[in-house]
């Protein structure tokens, strides 16, 4: 039993897909309301874990550039407010002048309290999705991640990694190039010389990962057909798409309010079951091993136990007290909380103290 106990706090990586399904389980918790309170404490959670959790890699690093793009989000959804729906409300803030065009368009007008407080609602809930994403981009490997998918999804995983992997490169680059600027003596230079002598450095070195990655795909013999027909290759694949678009509508069913729910579970079982089916159809004509592949663990369950719990507790809120969801912004009331969304989204910080810490730990470097 000891031995076990210590086996289970001993540092290691825990498995890319747990970080993922935690990660998307919030993003789905903050897609379900606009409560302040409520995105606030999903974005500390995600902080803290990610503070307490992230390895000492490259893709670590690109997490501060989604706060960044967290509050570009908030900040845009604010002025679009202000520039297309500024005068929605009676609490009157900033008085504008309003600009009539032609086609019933108003433009400005008197900014609000209501309008501002719904475009700030509105892009803290998108600021907290995006950076729901960014925490499992930088505490998962992308590289094991690839690892894990099925063979048969391999080329399309592969494009998905790649696809992920943009942000951490930039901030590698970003670094490497500006820890080299330093190291060189210093010049009066201007901002827009100091952004040019960045920019270009690191859109050469974006060119150059790009050829060295098409290179190495293409010796290691992506897109390949294997033993597959040409009618198996593109009956499989019709049934993959099929099956996403189903997962999508029906999921997209299941989050949206006004979407009459009886549409929902059909469609995601039947997505479901399809996309395994192409899954099963693709997989035949693929053989690709692993070496040491990844195995779940209790630490893994944790992590999505703790994902799951935060997802259904806004679940059973939205049930139950739909207004603490959304708060009323006509007239304006303050933000109420009770206490099953807030242990649920609470439950979510269990990975930062109840797993092991990663191999190369990076415990103390703020975010």
């Amino acid at each position: 039993m000891i031995s076990s106990f210590r086996a289970y706090w001993f540092p290691r990586s825990l498995h890319p897909l747990a970080w993922w399904l935690w990660a998307i389980c919030l993003a789905v918790s903050a897609s379900r309301t606009t409560n302040p309170i409520l995105l606030g404490a999903v974005l500390g959670v995600v902080c803290c874990v990610v503070v307490a959790r992230r390895p000492d890699a490259p893709w670590a690093n690109a997490f501060r550039l989604y706060l960044l793009g967290g509050l570009f989000v908030v900040c845009l959804r604010v002025a679009f407010r202000i520039v297309f729906a500024g005068d929605q409300g009676e609490i009157v803030l900033i008085p504008l002048p309003a600009i009539q065009l032609p086609g019933g368009l108003r433009l400005f007008g008197d900014v609000t309290a209501e309008s501002l407080l719904a475009g700030v609602y509105d892009g803290l809930r998108l600021a907290t999705m995006l950076i729901c994403l960014g925490a499992a981009n930088a505490l998962a490997n992308p590289r094991r991640l690839l690892r894990s998918m099925p063979p048969a999804l391999h080329e399309v995983s592969t494009a998905i990694v790649v696809a992920l992997s943009v942000f951490p490169q930039l901030a590698e680059s970003v670094v490497r190039v500006r820890r080299a600027r330093r190291l060189r003596p210093t010049l009066d230079e201007s901002r827009l010389t100091s952004l040019r002598m960045v920019v270009i450095p690191v859109l050469e070195d974006a060119f150059d990962r790009s050829l060295l990655l098409a290179a190495s795909m293409d010796s290691r013999g992506y897109g390949r057909v294997g033993d597959r027909s040409a009618t198996g290759s593109w009956l499989s694949g019709g049934l993959l798409v099929s099956g996403l678009a189903g997962l999508c509508v029906g999921a997209y069913c299941l989050l949206d309010g006004t979407t009459p729910r009886v549409l929902a579970t059909p469609l995601l079982v039947a997505g479901a079951v399809v996309g395994v089916v192409g899954v099963a159809l693709s997989g035949r004509g693929v053989t690709r091993s692993s070496y040491r592949p990844d195995t779940w663990q209790l630490a893994e369950l944790v992590v999505v136990a703790s994902g799951v719990s935060a997802a259904a507790a806004l679940w059973l809120t939205a049930r139950t007290s739909p207004a603490q969801l959304n708060p009323s912004l006509n007239p304006l009331v303050w933000p109420e909380v009770s206490l099953l969304p807030l242990i649920g989204i609470l439950a979510g910080l269990l990975p930062a103290v109840l797993t092991p810490l990663p191999a190369d730990a990076r415990t103390l470097v703020p975010a």
